[in-house]
């Protein structure tokens, strides 16, 4: 049977990771990686981390709640599948066993801590799968700091909209969540289409949508990210005093703009 929280399985699907980790097996990226992800566009982190070969990472077309905040922190996963008494029954024996308090759906928020995302696939299920409300949205706000992704609805719209976190859904319906079962928590889950999201990943999420960024990969994320944003610095500055046309920024720099950027770079 799937675990739930399983710190051993997570270790083997994370295995690229060789920094610390949170004690539920997560890869733990520092706080100041996180804090400088917040300035990555989407497309930056893409390009990254396609050329690694991780190219079905993004999810799109949310509704999203406060679209102005950026989504940033480690991914804590639930997948739901529509109910069946006995697999509901065997969950809800081991939930039991290890302490688990309350509906399914708050078992994954008790899983969460400070700079987590809670990233949900309830296979898209809005009428009856809205997975949380107001109280359940505070608590997720107040444990994380962040926000969440939610494949699937949430109720309490009014309320919810007054917590301020960043909040991806895929709609919205009064009644409350009911013939589904949590199949596993800290598993790998699909967002969307086409993304799969892993425990301890990074989510990076703007008004594009959301993008997973693997653990292992995400310094190298910001690292390149941080050069782009120096390049088009300089290549702006050029482009408005007029020392370089267009046709020069916007291609492969000579040599000697190479080392006026260098020069330019060590200076700031």
């Amino acid at each position: 049977m799937i675990g739930l929280n399983d710190p051993e399985f997570i270790r083997s699907i994370t295995s690229d990771w060789t920094g610390e980790r949170s004690d539920d097996g997560r890869p733990k990226v520092p706080d100041d990686i996180l804090d400088r992800m917040k300035k990555v566009t989407i497309e930056e982190a893409w390009g990254t981390i396609g050329g690694h070969g991780y190219r079905n990472q993004f999810a799109g077309e949310w509704m999203i709640l406060h679209p102005d905040r950026t989504l940033v922190g480690r991914a804590v996963t639930g997948m739901f599948i529509p109910a069946r008494p006995d697999i509901d029954a065997v969950i809800n024996a081991q939930g039991k066993t290890q302490g688990c308090i309350g509906g399914q759906n708050s078992w994954v928020i008790d899983a969460l801590e400070q700079n987590d995302v809670i990233v949900i696939d309830i296979f898209g299920k809005i009428k009856f799968g809205t997975y949380a409300g107001d109280n359940l949205g505070n608590s997720i706000y107040a444990k994380t700091g962040t926000g969440m992704v939610i494949e699937g609805g949430i109720r309490d719209l009014q309320r919810c909209y007054e917590i301020p976190m960043a909040s991806y859904i895929r709609g919205v319906d009064p009644t409350a969540i009911a013939e589904v079962t949590l199949l596993g928590i800290n598993i790998p889950v699909r967002i969307g289409k086409e993304a799969t999201c892993v425990p301890g990943d990074i989510v990076l999420g703007t008004r594009e949508g959301i993008i997973f960024i693997p653990a292992h990969l995400a310094e190298q994320v910001v690292v390149e990210s941080e050069d782009t944003r120096q390049r088009d610095e300089w290549g702006h500055l050029q482009l408005r005093n007029g020392a370089y046309t267009p046709g020069e920024i916007d291609r492969e720099w000579t040599p000697g703009m190479k080392a006026e950027f260098d020069d330019w770079r060590g200076t700031q």
